[in-house]
């Protein structure tokens, strides 16, 4: 049965028009891969962002990855991040060569918690990947000095934190770079995979471009083993068509975000903190005991919502072999979050439908 308030919609909205606009000039170009469209987003990306350089590439995986590369990571290194994220950011550490080592999260914020971190610090340790879940962002202030202080990268990932800041410095140059992510679900979303690495680095651009493209230095020149990873054009002509509407989505995501804090603030489910104005709410989760139960009855009444995640990823088969350290924080997280619909095309009147299920269903206090 479709739901009644699907949790989001991939399908084009107002931006429609400009979008196949855009797909056309590509078309009628007849030029696809690294051209002048994916040199345009670059540079229009970065400027949003607050970086002087971008770099597109495959997807945000690879964004990572690529930098953890172009950064001299590899085998026999050890990269700290979070259990609470997808599991493509401990993949991209292992694609890197490197072996993740989780660092629990933060109860109340749910981000990588820097005391963990320093905690977790050993001889081959050889960078930090903290992560800006759900569009909040991690505590970087404490992050950096700690980076700082045992002289360690920090590559952030931002691929859920588009146009985030946080104590009013933009996600991504706090590090020495920030990975983004243009999957269809994220803020701004292409209409297939895609990433970019953002940095002031100018020499980590370089690399970041050379690897992405099978480690050329001039073509048919590879002076290094890089891989196939580049943004395709049409993706990066569709992302411009996107960009410019990429802040009127984020204020429509706050503005939905602070009505559900209102009208959830006299139930039993447990919000997570603003911890910073700079939350850009790639995602609205909140926290609830018997979460199975109360996401069948939101169900029951046509509500599709999502679980952002369901097991930790220290717990995935894929890392047991690691013998990764216990995260009792993001294993307890992972058993009570829900995803509730918010992105920019929720009417109101949807966020109230859903609040007043949410109360129907034993969660009033």
């Amino acid at each position: 049965m479709t739901p009644r308030i699907t949790f989001l919609s991939l399908r084009p909205g107002d931006d429609a028009p400009e979008i196949r606009r855009a797909v056309d000039r590509v078309i009628d170009r007849g030029w696809f891969v690294l051209g002048p469209e994916v040199e345009a987003f670059e540079h229009e990306f970065a400027a949003a962002s607050g970086a002087p350089y971008a770099v597109g590439v495959g997807s945000g995986t690879d964004a990572i990855a690529l930098t953890l590369r172009a950064l001299g990571v590899g085998p026999g290194d050890e990269v700290i991040t979070t259990p609470l994220s997808a599991a493509f950011t401990a993949l991209a550490i292992v694609m890197a060569g490197a072996r993740p080592v989780f660092a629990d999260v933060d109860p109340i914020r749910l981000t990588i918690d820097p005391a963990q971190i320093e905690r977790m610090i050993g001889p081959r340790t050889r960078a930090i990947v903290p992560v800006h879940l759900y569009g909040q962002p991690a505590d970087m202030s404490v992050i950096e000095r700690i980076a700082s202080r045992h002289a360690l990268p920090v590559v952030e990932d931002c691929c859920q934190a588009h146009l985030a800041t946080t104590q009013g410095r933009p996600v991504g140059t706090i590090g020495i770079a920030g990975a983004f992510s243009f999957y269809p679900t994220k803020n701004l979303g292409a209409l297939g995979d895609g990433g970019a690495v953002i940095t002031h680095d100018a020499a980590l651009a370089d690399r970041v471009r050379r690897l992405r493209n099978g480690g050329q230095r001039a073509r048919y020149d590879h002076d290094q083993l890089g891989v196939n990873s580049r943004l395709d054009e049409i993706q990066a002509a569709v992302l411009r068509a996107r960009l410019p509407h990429l802040k009127a989505w984020t204020s429509r995501r706050r503005e939905l975000a602070a009505r559900y804090r209102a009208a959830l603030g006299g139930l039993s489910v447990e919000v997570p903190p603003e911890c910073d104005t700079g939350h850009v709410y790639h995602l609205f989760v909140v926290r609830v005991p018997d979460r199975d139960r109360f996401q069948r009855q939101l169900a029951a009444d046509g509500i599709e919502t999502l679980v952002h995640y369901p097991l930790p990823i220290p717990r995935q088969q894929a890392f047991t072999h690691m013998a990764p350290a216990d995260c009792p924080m993001a294993s307890r997280a992972c058993d009570e979050v829900l995803s509730l619909p918010l992105h920019p095309g929720l009417s109101d009147d949807d966020l109230d439908s859903v609040v007043l299920a949410a109360k129907g269903h034993g969660c009033a206090r």
